[in-house]
């Protein structure tokens, strides 16, 4: 098997939602992508109450396709920051400050621990801000629901937007948050904890949590390897066709970040090794330390673990299950349910890695800005990563194991190879991103006008073509990339042309997370340019095929679970707006989709292999994600 040179990762937490918005007052304005056309909507969402004066809750919409839910249904986690927050809050006049608030949990533990230690004296304070006004109605709610409304202050801005004399009464004693995603850094932790320290801290303050470090080592998989070598793989599939033709191994590669991953799949692959990336420490004011790293085997990795307290008791590890049962020094911690807001990451080195003998030093550099960390793999203090040219592209991992299926390439070339035997000089419209079908029919029909959509790629695909078409066989004058979306071609792009072949894998740039959206942006395309097909127009694809299977997935069930009391507060008021699943109305279940589009039963159902008979109705509302 080629080498395939990869960092895997166990860095942090969830991404929660990451969107663009501008606020006024109590109203925010969101920006969410339309997922059948692609095109950027503005939401508005009011802070509106009932004639109570409680705070209406948010659109479901907004909050049903976080990971909120599933970091509240993780016990361990919810355990370990009560007991964090519990040895943090000692002095009855203590003033905290929860920044990324969410539905307020910490904030209740932190009020819960004040009054504990303040008996019947006053004093004290618990300030919590969340930005995201959807967030911050449900929070409200929660607090009502727990009678902690008028213990917890809640400020919906950012925590740069707080200001002490103004919002805080004084500089906070104790900061808490959590603000990490499963790369650590991604949600602005150093740029958040660094302005608070300078701007709404008091002096020595305590932080949870206090400390995170980073683990990994370099590895090698045969899986991860068909999510990067698409040179080697596609040379397997011996098709003819050539994304990265020749020298040019490199011109289609995986976009160099962090990718999330669930890696307790792996475990038969990986021979646990990991050593010390970073130290991150809040608690004292250094936010970043780097330990250097100098000595690996042929399989390494990487991976992290949160210290919640300054003594060094209380952890929570989001290594994978096998790699939290090992031996191995500062990962055998709090064991955990299984859980889906906080992933390993593999980091992808560039190129189709490296043969590693047992003995073999490498150089392996980390390094990191405000919002992410990088890897550079070095050989005699030779860098593997090289600077890319302007026809470069970098995909997603997942496509890249698409591009390099030779199964995949083969339906494909067959298809259109027989589309082309009963076409003549196609004019043919590629109506999405796709790389391969672009190449596949320009080089399998010399004479044929190829019209390559692009809104995604535009220029950039347009440089990526121009390069392999000599690799290919192929003019590039066959093909033009207009960079336009459906709704805005015209008879004029098409040089008033009738489409003979309307072609897409279907990839939309930019909308790979929103699966099965990419399919039905296809019909929606599909739709828009009837107009301009001929009678006979031959259509990849032609059809949609939903299979239902019923299936048990206890894991992720739990993970979704509908919430009652979390560390003793009372959480059941979110469960239909963050989407939760058991012991729910019938008309309040909701629908998830991952991968392969799960839906979560509000009760499950028992059923008997081969003898049961199940009655499923299916409704489409193409207005919605949901």
């Amino acid at each position: 098997m080629p080498g395939c040179c990869c960092l895997l990762g166990f860095p942090s937490p969830p991404a929660a939602l990451r969107i663009l918005r501008r606020r006024m007052a109590s109203r925010a304005f969101q920006l969410r992508l339309n997922p059948l056309t692609g095109d950027s909507e503005w939401l508005v969402v009011e802070e509106e109450e009932d004639e109570d004066h409680h705070p209406t809750p948010p659109p479901k919409q907004l909050l049903a396709t976080t990971s909120y839910l599933d970091m509240l249904n993780d016990s361990a986690r919810n355990r370990a920051y009560r007991r964090a927050i519990e040895a943090a809050v000692t002095d009855p006049s203590s003033r905290v400050l929860d920044i990324g608030a969410g539905t307020g949990l910490l904030s209740m533990m932190a009020a819960r621990a004040l009054a504990a230690v303040r008996g019947e004296a006053r004093g004290g304070s618990v300030s919590a801000c969340e930005s995201y006004l959807p967030m911050g109605k449900l929070m409200r709610r929660v607090l009502r629901a727990n009678g902690m409304e008028n213990r917890v202050k809640v400020f919906h801005k950012r925590s740069d937007e707080l200001k002490v004399g103004d919002d805080l009464d004084s500089p906070a004693d104790i900061l808490v948050s959590e603000i990490l995603d499963s790369e650590l850094l991604g949600e602005g932790l150093i740029p958040t904890l660094q302005q608070a320290y300078d701007m709404l801290l008091a002096k020595n303050p305590k932080i949870v949590p206090y400390r995170a470090t980073t683990y990994g080592q370099l590895i090698e998989s045969t899986f991860l390897w068909k999510l990067h070598d698409l040179h080697n793989n596609e040379a397997n599939a011996a098709d003819g066709v050539w994304l990265t033709p020749g020298e040019m191994e490199r011109i289609v590669s995986v976009k160099p970040q962090q990718h999330a991953m669930q890696c307790d799949a792996l475990e038969d692959e990986i021979r646990l090794n990991p050593s010390k990336f970073l130290n991150l420490t809040f608690g004292n004011g250094q936010i970043v330390i780097v330990r250097p790293i100098s000595r690996y085997e042929q399989h390494e990795m990487d991976m992290w673990v949160l210290q919640l307290d300054s003594a060094g008791s209380i952890f929570y590890s989001t290594a994978p299950r096998w790699a939290r049962q090992s031996s191995s020094e500062g990962l055998q911690r709090d064991m955990k349910d299984w859980c889906d807001h906080w992933k390993q990451c593999v980091w992808f080195m560039q190129g189709k890695g490296i043969p590693a003998t047992e003995d073999q030093v490498l150089s392996l550099r980390a390094r990191h800005n405000q919002t992410s960390i990088s890897y550079q793999l070095n050989i005699n203090d030779e860098a593997c990563d090289r600077s890319s040219k302007g026809d470069h592209l970098t995909l997603l991992p997942e496509r890249i194991a698409l591009y390099g299926d030779k199964d995949w390439r083969s339906a494909l070339i067959n298809t259109i190879k027989n589309a082309l035997t009963v076409k003549s000089s196609p004019t043919c419209v590629v109506a999405d991103d796709s790389l391969f079908l672009a190449l596949l029919i320009s080089s399998m029909s010399p004479t044929s006008k190829v019209i390559a959509m692009y809104p995604g790629l535009r220029d950039k695909g347009a440089a990526y073509l121009r390069s392999v078409a000599d690799a290919n066989n192929f003019s590039i004058d066959q093909i033009q990339v207009i960079g336009k979306r459906a709704s805005s071609i015209t008879a004029d792009d098409l040089k008033h042309k009738k489409v003979n072949l309307l072609v897409g894998e279907p990839f939309y740039l930019g909308s790979e997370g929103m699966l099965p959206w990419q399919n039905l942006r296809f019909w929606n395309v599909r739709t828009l340019l009837d107009s301009m097909l001929s009678e006979d127009a031959f259509i990849m694809p032609c059809k949609g095929i939903l299979k239902l299977c019923a299936m048990s997935l206890p894991d992720l069930w739990r993970s979704r679970s509908s919430l009652k009391d979390v560390e003793g507060f009372d959480h059941s008021v979110v469960n239909e707006t963050l989407g939760a699943c058991g012991d729910l109305p019938g008309d309040q279940q909701d629908n998830r989709y991952w991968k392969q589009g799960v839906q979560l039963f509000s009760k499950p159902v028992e059923v008997n292999p081969g003898k049961s008979v199940i009655h499923v109705e299916a409704s489409f509302d193409p207005s919605t994600e949901d």
